[in-house]
């Protein structure tokens, strides 16, 4: 059985901003919506097997990889939480630090 899924405010904010600047850059929603449906899939695909992503050094937190994107989740005994959504070409330091203050 599948786990419920809880986005937290900045993984929404994250896949927000992703795809707007996605939408802005092409003139065009079509890269935007596969990328959200493979965000969906990968998500769904999380939530019947939470334990796919890579572990980090930070407890239950997991990623899987999407495209150049982390997804990045806490699985709970009922639950998985997604923290962020993560461009791989961003400072990997400031992702560090995201994680540490979780």
């Amino acid at each position: 059985m599948a786990k419920e899924i809880i986005w937290s405010t900045r993984a929404q904010e994250d896949r927000k901003g992703i795809l707007s600047s996605w939408t802005h850059h092409n003139k065009s929603n079509t890269y935007s919506i596969k990328l959200n449906q493979l965000f969906v899939s990968a998500i769904k695909l999380i939530g019947k097997f939470p334990r796919i992503g890579r572990q980090t050094d930070y407890g239950n937190v997991r990623f899987k990889v999407v495209k150049d994107y982390f997804i990045i989740y806490e699985e709970t005994r009922t639950t998985v939480n997604i923290l962020t959504i993560w461009d791989c070409k961003q400072d990997p330091e400031k992702l560090n630090k995201i994680l540490s203050d979780k």
